[in-house]
């Protein structure tokens, strides 16, 4: 099986992998240079790095880079180190570099407003496939957003089947009204969606997070919900508002803390006013 193929299958799946790549020997080993061997986030494994307790210590780094989604270095001597048996003492040492391979991040844009416009384009640019969803033909289309992977429009409970979402989703709510907000919002809370945000007011939230409670919805559910949308930059015109929710989504991307901060502020900013 070619490795770059299963990657490639992988990705589209929406799907998370570990690539293991010998990089640097010395002496001999039971593998050669730029060998390689793919984990996949079942356990399953293509191709191989010499086999042998070097490559159950790959495995077992190869969890860990996927759930950090960050790379790591693992060095191996295989002449000092006796516990490397079935047949890897070969005097050598071999240094291995453990990648995370993860599918392409995906925006879905509920609402083809003005604020839309301009947040598909940014986060196109900064690496998002973005989906647009508008209950309107006239706000969902090709021609309005040329750069989106795909566009969708008509009734919301009619759409939401179509769109799959996975750990890589992110779902960014700015429909035209609160009916429309609360309706999306129901159904985003469903899914396994990485990120979800909606525009508004923390008033606003507010509101919907006691109409959600309401309907049973759990309150560790509603509190994945960053609201208002969009680091705090001061954002007035539709341009920065769409900078300041793709640089959110970029911290929860990329996992840095100061997005979590604020996140808990909000919170109990929101908590505190109930």
């Amino acid at each position: 099986m070619d490795i770059f193929a299963e990657i490639a299958k992988l990705r589209k799946e929406g799907r998370k992998a570990a690539l293991a790549t010998i990089i640097q020997v010395q002496g001999s080993i039971p593998s050669y240079e730029s060998s390689k061997i793919l984990v996949r986030d079942d356990g399953s494994l293509v191709g191989t790095v010499g086999g042998g307790c070097v490559e159950a210590e790959v495995w077992t780094a190869a969890q860990e880079v996927m759930r950090e989604e960050k790379p790591r270095r693992l060095h191996f001597n295989l002449n000092n180190q006796p516990e490397y048996d079935n047949g890897l003492i070969c005097g050598g040492s071999l240094d291995i570099f453990v990648e995370p391979i993860l599918a392409t991040p995906t925006a879905y844009i509920f609402g083809g407003g003005h604020v839309s416009l301009y947040l598909s384009k940014v986060a196109s640019i900064a690496g998002f496939d973005t989906v647009v969803i508008d209950d309107r033909p006239a706000f969902a289309n090709k021609e309005r957003f040329p750069e989106a992977a795909e566009t969708y429009a008509g009734p919301w409970e009619e759409i939401f089947p179509k769109i799959k979402v996975n750990g890589f989703s992110f779902i960014i709510l700015v429909t035209r009204g609160h009916k429309g907000d609360l309706t999306c919002l129901r159904w985003a809370l469903t899914t396994p969606a990485r990120y979800i945000g909606m525009i508004g007011s923390k008033r606003k939230f507010i509101e919907i997070a006691k109409v959600l409670e309401g309907e049973g919805v759990p309150a560790e559910k509603i509190e994945r919900v960053h609201s208002p949308v969009g680091l705090d930059i001061g954002a007035l015109t539709p341009e920065e508002i769409a900078v300041a929710i793709v640089a959110e989504m970029i911290a929860v991307r990329r996992g840095a803390a100061s997005v979590a901060s604020l996140s808990a502020q909000r919170k109990s900013e929101v908590g505190s006013r109930k």
